[in-house]
């Protein structure tokens, strides 16, 4: 005999399953309605973990002015400077608040690379991908005056006296100062003997340039360019498969000069660990319709960004292949904690 589990149900238990049903459906939709409905209460807090004039800052005060002018969101998104430990003070701010649904974070390859160096016990992991929104690349600086007129000329001078100094914005072992020693090391200068000299963030790094401080600096491209064009600085090299169009299209390519080399810096929006799902899928929205709108895309034609969107998901596989690909990098410089 087979016996079916289906078989005769009384009137009562169709109806208490048909109410069962209606109720989980019900529950299905106003969950639904409430992500959809979720939005800021009071201004954002959009921390860049630098000092103003680096890259992470010019991300957060590009994105704010676009969400306030196009009008994308009614509360504003307030930019906040928390310089230190290459990103590692903010993160260690974020992550205590990790709840809190009105915080985000400007972020770059150094949330993969200075917990790898062994100088943040905060990681990637330890935070919620928003949206990857841009490509920046590398960009070698040097003063207007200065003596070097390409990049394998400076190369040339590292090799000869060590102690001659490149500044960057982040961390020893982070994104500038791999992006610095991974090209010397293309030209055939010991990675290891690049004297790199970390700063607070870009603008400090360049600011100490100016100063006669160091004798070039490694940044991304989007924060040179208002120096660039006032005359005070001179770009020897970007990283970047072909020459940039717009303003920097002058700068040449470490491949036109002979040096394989190219670098990517991509730059996306975190948020705490555990903020509430409807309010990560409402910051996603928010900065897919910022990156549609003419002021988006003319801050990165002006600034030499690429748009490189991915939503929350693709942004946290994405970051998983940047670990395994950076802690390749920093085993071969002898770098990996």
């Amino acid at each position: 005999m087979t016996l079916s589990i289906a078989s005769k149900k009384s009137p009562l238990k169709t109806l208490a399953l048909l109410g069962l049903s209606c109720t989980l459906v019900a529950g299905a939709l106003t969950s639904t309605a409430s992500a959809q409905e979720w939005k800021p209460s009071k201004p954002v807090e959009f921390i860049a973990p630098a000092n103003p004039g680096g890259g992470w800052d010019t991300l957060v005060r590009t994105s704010a002015n676009v969400i306030s002018q196009e009008g994308l969101s009614d509360q504003n998104f307030a930019a906040i400077n928390i310089p230190g430990g290459g990103g590692a003070v903010a993160w260690a701010q974020v992550a205590r608040d990790n709840r809190n649904d009105h915080k985000l974070f400007a972020t770059s390859p150094p949330i993969i690379l200075v917990p790898l160096a062994g100088t943040s016990r905060f990681n990637h992991n330890d935070f919620q991908p928003i949206a990857r929104l841009s490509t920046d690349y590398a960009i070698v600086l040097v003063r207007a005056d200065s003596p070097y007129q390409t990049v394998t000329e400076l190369f040339d001078a590292i090799k000869a006296n060590q102690r001659l100094s490149v500044g960057g914005g982040s961390a020893a072992g982070s994104m500038d100062h791999i992006a610095i020693a991974g090209a010397a090391g293309e030209y055939g200068v010991n990675p290891g003997s690049v004297n790199y000299i970390a700063f607070s963030g870009g603008g400090e790094a360049m600011t100490t340039l100016l100063g006669g401080h160091v004798e070039a600096v490694i940044s991304g491209a989007g924060e040179a360019v208002g120096l660039l064009e006032g005359g005070q600085l001179r770009a020897l090299a970007v990283s970047s498969e072909e020459r940039i169009p717009g303003s920097l299209s002058s700068v040449p390519t470490f491949k036109e000069q002979g040096v394989d080399y190219t670098f990517d810096i991509w730059r996306g929006v975190m948020g705490p660990k555990d903020m509430p799902e409807a309010a990560v899928r409402y910051y996603e929205d928010l900065f897919e319709r910022m990156m549609e709108t003419d002021s988006w895309k003319d801050a990165v034609a002006r600034l030499g960004w690429l748009d490189a969107h991915q939503n929350s998901e693709d942004f946290g596989r994405f970051l998983d292949g940047q670990l395994e690909q950076f802690s390749s990098v920093l085993s071969d410089m002898g770098m990996l904690r």
